[in-house]
């Protein structure tokens, strides 16, 4: 079953709420209502030409099937900013997840994913369309071939004069954002004060590091705006509640890496502070390749089994063919040829995104989930762009699996496919398996993930995250509302560190508590599910569960 939107609800509440829920195909979907909100918060005038959706901020909420219709009557509420390059559906699984543990506790709470203002460029017709209809060439066709879907034709990806106005959408406008949107949802501030949990992923905890110190009336002795003031209590997963600059950890570590590599992690800082308004790179981190993540998800949503997918659909440029050699690529022979072509691996849709997003082969940490494991015909250790090393997966920048890479290429006898979550390393037939994984490293669900990508009507991936908000994290400038530097450490706080995610910077706060979750990696957090194969239950929601109810 795919997600369907239901008709648009106006809300009886503030002036043109719109609140629109939707089906979705989750295992949780009869315990939990989830629905796509939009309330209007225009940008001040001067910030350009841009579509009238631009002036409107979405979220997705989830809510307890039995509990409360109205926000306010819930009995907490936890508020979540995304990381890099992620949208409110990237928070699908967790927030189910949430939402049902502590309806277990006896609570009805409620979960709110932020989505960036940016993500009203998005075109989502294909992908949509393709779950309606059941067949992936419905999306392909649409973004690839200039296919039409109810007189709509994919215009292709904003740049130029179209996303001039996102240079405008930086750290102070992203806070504003949340609170405006607090404001405009919860208008009682006390409700704000001893029912909303604010926090975040990735980017996210830093995000929500400024919000908590944030003074939204540029007036420090009126603290009823402050942003302490408008949360009970910060979540952080796999990051930390601290107003800063993530990156500026990792700056350490680059020094220490094999040329190759400190040079593209350095030409990646480089162009960010480039002039564009949207973070776009020739290949990997560009608006088509997150696009494309999402279409990966939808083939092995759509057809898991099957073996003509998107890959083979996937448009012949520089882009996405070094994007490709990026991210598949065994060695730096393969990566810097072009051959042997990974295109012509016989792999089925749920192995070529198991490929792109777990741990024993995808090479970057913060794109990394404990997902299964590749089967089916041999593998070989992967060497690019790093061997599989105990010096590399300190760093934390690589994760800290073996990586491996298929061994055979245009054989179609030879078809590569997923082992799930909760059969990875119990399998004998290939050493492989159990020489690279195990159990209880293995917690996300291959079609939760294929799922979350392109189910929920806010997706997972961000097409256009906006340059000027790492500017205004990693500088100086434009922190004239930040006033309050013990907002964070004026309410209790939960971090959540995936054991094999990124390298965190310690917070010293004076309320914290720390949960370290095993076999974790950094999108784990938000993926794993609800039924670990330790016989447990999911530990990221139940913590945050507990911590909501305490």
């Amino acid at each position: 079953m795919s997600w369907a939107l239901a008709p648009a609800v106006v809300s009886a509440g503030p002036a043109g709420r719109i609140e629109t829920p939707y089906v979705s195909s989750a295992p949780l979907a009869e315990r939990v209502v989830g629905s796509v909100v939009s309330v209007p918060v225009p940008l001040p005038a001067d910030a350009g030409p841009r579509p009238a959706a631009c002036d409107r901020l979405s979220y997705l909420r989830w809510r307890s099937a039995d509990g409360p219709e109205n926000s306010a009557d819930s009995d907490r509420i936890l508020v979540a900013q995304p990381g890099i390059f992620e949208g409110a559906g990237a928070f699908e699984s967790v927030a189910r997840n949430t939402v049902v543990a502590a309806a277990e506790r006896g609570a009805h709470i409620e979960f709110w994913a932020l989505d960036r203002r940016s993500n009203c460029l998005e075109d989502h017709t294909g992908a949509s369309e393709a779950l309606r209809t059941g067949l992936l060439d419905t999306a392909t066709d649409y973004y690839f071939h200039g296919a039409e879907i109810d007189g709509r034709r994919f215009a292709g990806y904003a740049d130029g004069a179209d996303a001039a106005w996102l240079s405008h959408v930086g750290l102070e406008q992203t806070l504003h954002d949340e609170y405006d949107l607090l404001r405009h949802e919860l208008p009682d501030p006390q409700v704000r004060r001893e029912k909303v949990l604010c926090g975040g992923h990735s980017l996210g905890g830093f995000i929500t590091g400024y919000f908590a110190e944030w003074d939204f009336d540029g007036d420090p002795n009126t603290t009823g705006d402050a942003g302490y003031n408008q949360c009970r209590g910060y979540f952080a997963l796999d990051t930390v509640i601290r107003a800063g600059m993530p990156l500026r950890e990792a700056d350490v570590l680059v020094s220490g890496l094999p040329e190759p590599v400190s040079a593209a992690l350095t030409a990646l800082n480089g162009a960010v502070s480039t002039a564009s308004p949207v973070l776009a790179l020739p290949a990997v981190i560009n608006p088509a390749t997150t696009n494309l993540l999402a279409l990966t998800g939808l083939a092995a949503r759509l057809d898991p089994e099957g073996v003509d997918g998107i890959i083979r659909r996937m448009p012949r440029d520089a882009n996405v063919d070094w994007t490709l050699r990026s991210l598949l690529a065994k060695d730096y022979g393969v990566f810097v040829t072009g051959m042997p072509d990974v295109r012509t691996l016989t792999a089925t849709n749920e192995a070529v995104l198991g490929a792109i997003l777990d741990d024993n082969s995808q090479p970057f940490g913060f794109l990394q989930s404990s997902v299964g494991f590749t089967t089916g015909a041999s593998l070989e250790d992967k060497t690019f762009p790093l061997p599989s090393t105990p010096e590399i997966a300190a760093t934390g920048m690589f994760g800290d699996a073996p990586k491996v890479a298929p061994a055979v290429y245009g054989d179609p006898g030879a078809v590569y496919r997923w082992l799930d979550y909760d059969e990875a390393g119990t399998a004998t037939s290939l050493p492989d398996e159990a020489r690279h994984t195990n159990p209880a490293s293995e917690v996300t669900s291959m079609s939760e993930l294929a799922r979350n990508l392109s189910e929920p009507p806010l997706d997972f991936t961000e097409w256009y995250f906006p340059t000027k908000l790492p500017l205004d994290l990693s500088s100086d400038s434009g922190r004239a509302g930040h006033l309050h530097r013990d907002g964070v450490s004026r309410n209790p706080v939960l971090t959540l560190r995936a054991g094999g995610g990124l390298h965190l910077p310690e917070t010293h706060h004076p309320d914290e508590q720390l949960v370290d979750l095993p076999g974790y990696n950094h999108i784990d957090v938000l993926t794993a599910a609800a039924d670990q194969n330790d016989g447990r239950p999911e530990r990221v929601s139940q913590a945050l569960a507990e911590f909501a109810t305490a």
